[in-house]
């Protein structure tokens, strides 16, 4: 399963997100580091769920970590995060 599948996975089943993409962003950064080849190694994701409405910035980064887990983040070289709430 690529690493991009596990993230949405997991975000689904955290959150439900009324809003969830991921977008594997490794070929822009072809030649810097932690770069491989295949990508799969920088992500680009934006998240909505209601769940985040009381959240403080930090909150939501370290939920959205616990939720993909250790394992699947220590394969990710960078991972850009956009958190809000459902509006």
């Amino acid at each position: 399963m690529l690493i991009r599948d596990q993230i949405e996975d997991r975000l689904h089943a955290a959150f439900a997100p009324s809003r969830l993409e991921v977008v594997d962003d490794s070929e822009s950064h072809r030649g810097h580091a932690g770069w491989r080849e295949g990508g799969q190694t920088h992500f680009n994701v934006l998240i909505r769920a209601a769940q985040f409405g009381q959240m403080s910035r930090i909150a939501r980064h370290r939920a959205v970590h616990q939720a993909l887990g250790a394992d699947l983040v220590g394969r990710i070289h960078a991972l850009a995060l956009d958190i809000g709430a459902d509006s």
